[in-house]
């Protein structure tokens, strides 16, 4: 067990978008802004900071367009927006960007509930959007979610996930990200899925997008980080809840995951105490504690020390 680990893991932050979308609050665009920017400052290049999904059904992410002008432009930094359609990628497009993703469902009744098409439909809408994004230079990521379960309790077969999958990368993503989409996953659920797909897809073209809704977001990442998964997606303070599970945490905190990978001697490119600061400033911004319990660890942590310094408690 933990031998022949990577020395190195990518980590894709997608708080901007998948965790603000999920919010009651709606972060102006300053705020968006600097909060993109301590991320990274905090040491993250990669980065899902929008979507052109319509703004009636999205209004949390309405002001996309502005943002992407906005950000600071950077050689070595990715800003990647979520694209549903052809519509959406022309506002993209126009907006400056240099990444999409496009998404697909593994369960059937979802995909109609959610974007009101099948899933053969939904590829060929995806396929419309990847061709269009790659003919421009774009690159494409793909996210299949409901990989581990649906929110009524249906999984997936293993032959529709590797066939969406399939789907993805050859239509020009360059990854596709595995989504526990409601936090349902056990550690030997995990094993399952990933080594089937493995058995199929190169290791580099996977990721995963782990919901921490009932606490074994990380016991899953540990299980893909053994079986070769180098790319994981996680959101600052675990920023974003879960829509189908009110109450309930959603994304798997920034935090928790890079000082996992850190003590674990797994290099990731971020640096924790800023990423807290990023944190903090994510915390204040949605008006509401968040989640994640590096981050929760860590403030509670100052708030002791300065209580002892001034003699408070």
């Amino acid at each position: 067990m933990f031998e022949a680990l990577p020395p190195r893991v990518s980590v894709y932050e997608v708080g901007p978008r998948d965790g603000l979308q999920n919010e009651v609050a709606t972060v102006p665009l300053e705020g968006k802004v600097a909060l993109i920017e301590a991320l990274v400052a905090a040491g993250l290049r990669r980065i899902e900071a929008g979507s052109f999904v319509s703004p009636k059904w999205i209004p949390q992410l309405a002001d996309s367009d502005q943002l992407l002008a906005r950000l600071p432009k950077r050689p070595d930094v990715i800003y990647s927006s979520l694209v549903p359609n052809l519509k959406g990628l022309e506002r993209a497009l126009a907006a400056g960007a240099t990444e999409v993703a496009v998404f697909l469902s593994s369960d059937e009744t979802h995909s109609q509930k959610n974007i009101h098409m099948t899933i053969d439909e939904s590829i060929a809408v995806a396929r419309e959007v990847a061709a269009g994004a790659l003919a421009k230079g774009l690159s494409v990521r793909g996210y299949v979610s409901m990989v581990w379960g649906t929110p009524e309790g249906r999984k997936p077969t293993s032959e529709s996930v590797r066939r969406i999958a399939g789907a993805l990368l050859e239509m020009g993503c360059y990854q596709v990200s595995l989504g526990d989409t409601v936090g349902v996953g056990t550690p030997r659920q995990t094993r399952e899925i990933l080594e089937q797909l493995l058995g199929v897809f190169p290791a580099p073209a996977l990721a995963v997008h782990l919901h921490d809704t009932r606490g074994t977001a990380l016991a899953n990442a540990l299980v893909a980080l053994e079986l070769g998964i180098e790319t994981f997606d996680s959101s600052v303070g675990g920023l974003g809840g879960c829509p189908y599970a009110p109450g309930a945490s959603g994304n798997l905190a920034t935090e928790d995951l890079v000082y996992m990978f850190r003590e674990m001697g797994i290099e990731t490119g971020v640096d924790l105490d800023k990423l807290v600061a990023a944190g903090e400033l994510a915390q204040k911004l949605v008006g509401r504690k968040l989640s994640g319990r590096v981050f929760q660890a860590v403030i509670g942590q100052r708030e002791r020390a300065h209580k002892s310094e001034v003699g408070i408690g």
